[in-house]
């Protein structure tokens, strides 16, 4: 897997790919890499790497390793390796990421939070009071 993304030909290749005319709705889990061409609606948790490719539409809360977005995403998203966004990318919702990298043209409205040690907290399902005490901690 390249770790810089320049343009969307070097782009790493990933396992599973859902295509343009695809339309899901659920949770998705998953382990290695996904391309998501489509449409996708609901919770998306992985270890592995997730690519939402130039014009795939996603409304979920996504946690995956590492992420490169071209798409839209509608929900929060942590990557708890790094996040890519190239140019194409849209994103309308809160980012936790321990790398981040923002190309030119990239729309984000929401707040991006750096983490340090991505392990230790799930920003999904730990309550508020939790969640600032792990950040007072950091």
């Amino acid at each position: 897997m390249a770790t810089r993304v320049q343009d969307l030909k070097t782009v790493p290749s990933t396992v599973t790919r859902l295509g343009k005319e695809t339309v899901l709705k659920g949770k998705m889990r998953f382990r290695e890499s996904v391309t998501i061409s489509g449409r996708f609606e609901g919770q998306i948790e992985a270890s592995g790497f997730l690519y939402i490719d130039s014009g795939a539409d996603v409304r979920a809360d996504i946690k995956a390793g590492a992420i490169i977005i071209g798409g839209i995403i509608h929900g929060n998203v942590e990557a708890t390796e790094r996040l890519e966004m190239l140019p194409t990318g849209k994103i309308y919702g809160n980012v936790r990421t321990a790398k981040l990298r923002i190309a030119d043209g990239v729309v984000f409205e929401g707040k991006c939070e750096m983490i340090r040690n991505s392990d230790r907290v799930d920003i999904f399902s730990t309550t508020a009071s939790q969640l600032k005490k792990t950040i007072q901690s950091v």
